[in-house]
């Protein structure tokens, strides 16, 4: 599934730094604003337990877990809406993605300069925040617009709707709050809103960038960091990227655990970032497993059965007859299909079932 993360932030907020340790490859991460102009790729594996005990118990010939794309976009400075340093770029690459990951300096270091020469992170937040919702009004003015005259004349109903639901936007805009924060009642309502593809729509997830000594428990800035967003429906995460950079230095799992716990932590915060990522778009995994293959499927939650068969071939959801379902901790428990099947644990299911996280599936269809 082609759902994109775009990680942002102000200039040398160690943006860059994350993205090489999210996917090992070296996007320039130099100490001057702008160093990453065009945006960075990555495709990344989302670690998984569940996929790594199902290979310990079939063995297969192949392994393919599931996937999540992180994209590295410019940093922003003030006026970016007006086109100021790379604004025109850098929001047209954010409007591309499905979901933010906003770097946020929450460190002190003199060698490593501060484009408005001080931290502070919320300021730093309320920046990018202010630039995205002076982007989201020029979009939502330009609508109401279109939409009052037909909203105001005769009897069209969906020009009524579209157009309560782009005042109401502009309410929470003006406001200085984020499309995302808008309560709509109705699904078309929320379908229209979707539609518009504005940027505080998104949802955010804000990654503390702090030292060495604070990535076990935060800061005084994570705190504040904390504070500012609690009203708006958003996560933050902790995470020292250039304590992740050596980390992934590190050539075995052994020494990189051993460094872990050396700073009083139990798994990396890049793990931590990724399955935070997949949660953020929303996607949930089934997997298929045998001698052959053990692969993660990624799906958006609230799947049904054939949209799922779907994401394995479009024959399969044209063609969907029923789905056999293993309840993952069944499958550990008893060890093999076989042993599933014998004891009756094996569920058949039909169109109208809603796929859970960590199901494994085989489908039958007919084309």
């Amino acid at each position: 599934m082609a759902l994109k993360c775009g990680i942002v932030g102000l200039p040398n907020v160690g943006k860059s730094t994350l993205f090489n340790c999210l996917s090992n490859s070296k996007a320039q991460s130099a100490n001057f604003p702008f160093c990453t102009i065009e945006p960075n790729v990555g495709v990344i594996t989302v670690p998984d337990e569940r996929l790594n005990r199902l290979v310990e118990i079939c063995n297969p010939r192949s392994i393919v877990p599931a996937t999540v794309e992180i994209v590295d976009i410019a940093g922003l400075v003030k006026g970016a809406s007006k086109g100021e340093g790379l604004g025109n770029k850098f929001l047209a690459n954010i409007r591309e993605t499905d979901a933010i990951i906003h770097v946020l300096r929450c460190f002190d270091d003199d060698n490593i300069t501060h484009v408005d020469g001080s931290v502070n992170p919320v300021r730093d937040k309320e920046i990018i925040d202010y630039e995205l919702l002076i982007k989201d009004l020029e979009t939502v003015d330009a609508r109401i617009a279109k939409t009052y005259k037909q909203a105001q004349t005769g009897g069209d109903k969906t020009a009524k709707m579209q157009y309560e639901v782009l005042a109401k936007i502009k309410d929470a805009l003006e406001a200085g709050k984020p499309a995302r924060s808008v309560e709509l009642e109705t699904p078309d309502e929320e379908k229209f809103a979707r539609e518009l593809f504005l940027l505080t729509s998104k949802p955010v997830l804000y990654v503390c960038n702090v030292d060495d000594s604070s990535a076990a428990v935060g800061n005084a800035y994570v705190d504040a960091v904390r504070e500012a967003v609690k009203a708006e429906n958003a996560g933050v995460l902790v995470v020292a990227a250039q304590t992740e950079a050596e980390i992934a230095e590190l050539e075995t799992f052994e020494d990189r655990k051993e460094f872990l716990e050396s700073i009083g932590l139990e798994e990396s915060g890049v793990a931590r970032l990724i399955r935070a990522a997949y949660a953020l778009l929303d996607l949930q995994t089934f997997f298929t497993a045998g001698a052959d293959e053990v692969r993660a499927w990624t799906f958006l939650r609230g799947s049904k059965a054939p949209k799922c068969a779907g994401v394995i071939h479009t024959d399969f959801e044209k063609g969907f007859i029923r789905a056999e379902v293993i309840k993952y901790d069944d499958y550990v428990e008893l060890g093999s299909e076989a042993a599933v099947r014998a004891a009756g644990k094996m569920g058949v299911e039909g169109k109208e079932y809603v796929v859970a996280d960590g199901d494994i599936m085989h489908f039958l269809f007919n084309v």
